[in-house]
């Protein structure tokens, strides 16, 4: 079980790198944290709204490592989203990269939707005619360097919004590409 720490409103999960927050979409009986989570704790297999299974609040990409969040009743699903949706709640992320830059830190704040040809694409709002699919979401980024971790440089992204591949399309819209990811900065 996950379970990193507990108070009588939410449960504090670490999700390793690799492993999907929901089931994997076709395998609706794969491993991930949700099935983790319920293993562990079979009361949490409450009734709760759509796309919070668990009472999960939110998600982390599946390659990403790091603490995910859930409720343990309704009530405080609600206030949770509440204060996501507030930007009250933060996340901060720490990634590596080769790009060169001139400063330390700097925000973005571009809209993100999907891309036109590719579903699982995010892209960034470049101009007004930028091609994507479906509405754009607000989406802003700050960054800071940290340092360097061996030959690559160590930073924080900290987001109080929580688009789907948010830090990583905001890196690489300024030339901080994650450290061996293969993809474009409209990715």
């Amino acid at each position: 079980m996950p379970l990193l720490a507990e108070d009588p409103r939410f449960l504090y999960l670490a999700k390793p790198p690799g492993l999907p927050v929901f089931p994997p979409h076709g395998e609706p009986g794969g491993d991930c944290l949700l099935a983790r989570l319920l293993a562990g704790r079979p009361e949490q297999e409450a009734d709760w709204p759509e796309g919070f299974a668990g009472g999960i609040l939110h998600r982390l990409d599946g390659w990403t490592s790091g603490l995910v969040v859930a409720a343990r009743q309704p009530e405080a699903l609600v206030e949770g989203r509440a204060r996501f949706a507030s930007h009250r709640l933060q996340k901060r992320y720490l990634f590596l990269s080769d790009g060169a830059v001139p400063w330390s830190e700097h925000a973005i704040d571009a809209p993100l939707a999907h891309d036109r040809r590719h579903k699982r694409r995010m892209v960034w709002r470049r101009g007004q005619s930028s091609p994507h699919r479906g509405r754009w979401l607000d989406a802003r980024t700050a960054f800071r360097r940290l340092g360097r971790l061996g030959s690559h440089g160590l930073w924080e992204a900290t987001i109080g919004t929580g688009v789907t591949h948010q830090v990583r399309v905001h890196a690489a819209a300024l030339g901080l590409p994650y450290w061996g990811a293969e993809l474009r900065p409209e990715q």
